[in-house]
């Protein structure tokens, strides 16, 4: 459990930085979408590929990470029937509060807790393959159908396909996508990469995670969390399903399919993990429900510690 509360410290103590840096005007207003615009098209390619490149495909289907990829689309519709219920919203909106519902923090959180609680930091590699290679290109592709331009004319007959040509062009030069598909295909076919070339890529990928983080800490300045108007019931929605649910779904699936004790274990504990930072970085670089996912990422953070500590306590034998 020390590694956990390391796992947290390190990323609570970086948001904060971000946060002084825009309490004291060393940045100020929009001047932290320079940061993620420089995270979300340089930096985090470069991570993307530099953990690509060198993974084993064949953990994709691995029982654990079917178990867990299954409790995360099922959590993400969950997320879309609630909202088509309660709090309708576009579909960038939706997008972002379903993927803030799945998509969980497998890298700077799910390592320490791979390695302190379920023994093994091999655990969340496989994850972490499905949610670059599968998950975030899909999340994107929806998100680059949400711009502007790329909305048919209805008094246009050809319009719809038009519009949805112009997203999949959109999709295909998105750096993040173009990265971990490059990645994936280098694993696949095993090509080596000089570490001449590999050098600059790990260094700017190593930059990555420090930018999400303060940047959105920066965001946390001048205006309060859950604030009333803000959305807070998409918000409270998006968080119970991630930080509850989502495990319930996992442990539920995993003892229906007959995974053994241990791998159930692993399965719920990598599905209670808090939403990933990265889905802010999306929702910053596309001004889509930033409010809102910057506010699921920050209470599913907290309210993951006790989840965790109380799975591990009742499945972790």
């Amino acid at each position: 459990m020390w590694g956990v509360l390391q796992g947290f410290t390190l990323i609570l103590g970086i948001i904060g930085a971000g946060y002084l840096a825009a309490r004291f005007g060393i940045v100020e207003g929009d001047q932290r979408r320079v940061l993620n615009n420089m995270a979300f098209y340089v930096a985090t390619p470069a991570l993307l590929f530099s953990v690509l490149h060198t993974s084993d495909p064949s953990v994709l289907l691995s029982p654990v990470i079917l178990v867990t990829s299954t409790a995360a689309l099922l959590a993400a519709a969950v997320f879309i029937i609630a909202s088509r219920l309660w709090f309708k919203r576009d579909l960038a909106s939706t997008t972002l509060g379903a993927t803030t519902s799945g998509y969980v923090n497998s890298n700077n959180l799910g390592l320490p807790v791979a390695v302190y609680i379920l023994g093994d930091a091999a655990y969340v590699a496989p994850l972490l393959l499905v949610q670059l290679v599968v998950f975030a290109p899909a999340i994107l592709a929806i998100l680059e159908t949400t711009r502007g331009d790329a909305k048919p004319n209805r008094a246009d007959r050809g319009g719809v396909a038009r519009g949805g040509l112009v997203a999949l062009g959109r999709a295909a030069r998105n750096p993040i996508i173009v990265a971990s598909v490059l990645g994936f295909l280098v694993a696949l076919v095993q090509l080596p990469i000089p570490s001449i070339v590999m050098g600059p890529i790990d260094m700017l990928g190593q930059a990555a995670i420090p930018m999400v983080l303060m940047s959105f800490g920066i965001s946390l300045r001048g205006q309060r969390a859950l604030q009333p108007g803000s959305g807070r019931g998409a918000v409270f929605t998006a968080s119970g399903i991630k930080v509850l649910l989502m495990p319930l779904l996992a442990w539920s699936i995993g003892t229906a399919f007959g995974l053994g004790p241990h791998e159930v274990f692993v399965a719920t504990t990598i599905a209670a993990l808090p939403t990933a930072q990265n889905v802010y970085n999306y929702a910053a670089t596309y001004r889509r429900a930033e409010t809102m996912v910057r506010d699921t990422v920050f209470l599913t953070t907290f309210a993951s510690i006790p989840v965790i500590a109380g799975v591990a306590w009742l499945l972790g034998g």
